[in-house]
């Protein structure tokens, strides 16, 4: 099982920072008997083992090598690959990279590295057999990217930062098996790498007669690249998540930082 950490943006948002923006502390973690501070990214990658994953591919660009260093054993079962993305051009460049490393057969889950959601286990809600999305309410999903079901949880759009959104729920991570990524892979390619955003490649792949399903069983999800999303991280972790062995009862609508979403 291989998990994709697109870890190539230049993080704008939130410079100036004398490191990438993957590896901004927020919050701690039990390193034995001692507390040590937890880069954002490690979020996203615990939840990758959590579910599975063995290899974990970050996507990384020039000068960011930090990441490399920061990550090059591994993180805790998972051992750690990375490929090179040389110019930050979009979410499907980045994540569509790690393709010669995706068997057919495997399973693949990716998530955005400057972000924290709760529940830890939201991987573990999705199939493995078909191309699923891990769905957050949020209070403005116009500044994201929107995800309509129909009564069946099958995706029949994604409205990316569309103004008058049909729904309040948007994606936050997303798992397939290997033969759609290649699938999805193939039709960016056709496109002419025209696709930035995932959202625009998924609703031609609809189009062409392909299948995604929504899960709407995230409670909470913090966008951290901006000084906002980062204070309002160190809220959610201080009121209900100071350490992930314990899962928060209840997150309250404010905790979603009203920031674009990055794909």
């Amino acid at each position: 099982m291989l998990g994709i950490v697109p870890a190539a943006g230049r993080g704008s948002r939130i410079q100036p920072l004398g490191f990438s923006k993957e590896l901004l502390p927020v919050g701690s973690r039990i390193d034995g008997q001692t507390e040590r501070p937890c880069a954002v990214s490690e979020y996203l990658v615990r939840r990758m083992v959590r579910a599975g994953v063995d290899k974990i591919c970050f996507i990384i660009g020039s000068g960011k090598s930090d990441i490399l260093e920061y990550y090059a054993a591994g993180y805790g079962t998972a051992a750690a690959l990375f490929v090179a993305q040389p110019t930050p051009v979009g979410l499907c460049d980045a994540i569509f990279r790690a393709a010669p490393l995706v068997a057919p057969d495997e399973t693949v889950l990716i998530g955005l590295p400057d972000t924290i959601w709760f529940p830890e286990d939201g991987f573990c809600r999705l199939a493995t057999d078909e191309l699923s999305f891990l769905l957050f309410p949020v209070e403005r999903p116009e500044l994201f990217d929107a995800v309509v079901l129909d009564q069946d949880h099958r995706v029949t759009e994604i409205q990316v930062k569309q103004q008058d959104a049909a729904t309040n729920w948007i994606w936050g991570a997303f798992k397939m098996p290997g033969h759609i990524f290649h699938q999805l892979a193939a039709l960016w390619r056709e496109r002419d790498r025209y696709d930035e955003y995932i959202g625009t490649l998924i609703n031609a792949y609809l189009a062409a007669g392909g299948k995604a399903y929504g899960v709407r069983a995230g409670t909470a999800y913090v966008d951290v690249g901006t000084f906002n999303g980062y204070r309002t991280a160190l809220r959610l972790l201080e009121n209900g998540a100071t350490s992930e062995q314990h899962q928060p009862a209840m997150i309250v609508p404010e905790v979603h930082p009203q920031v674009p979403h990055p794909g």
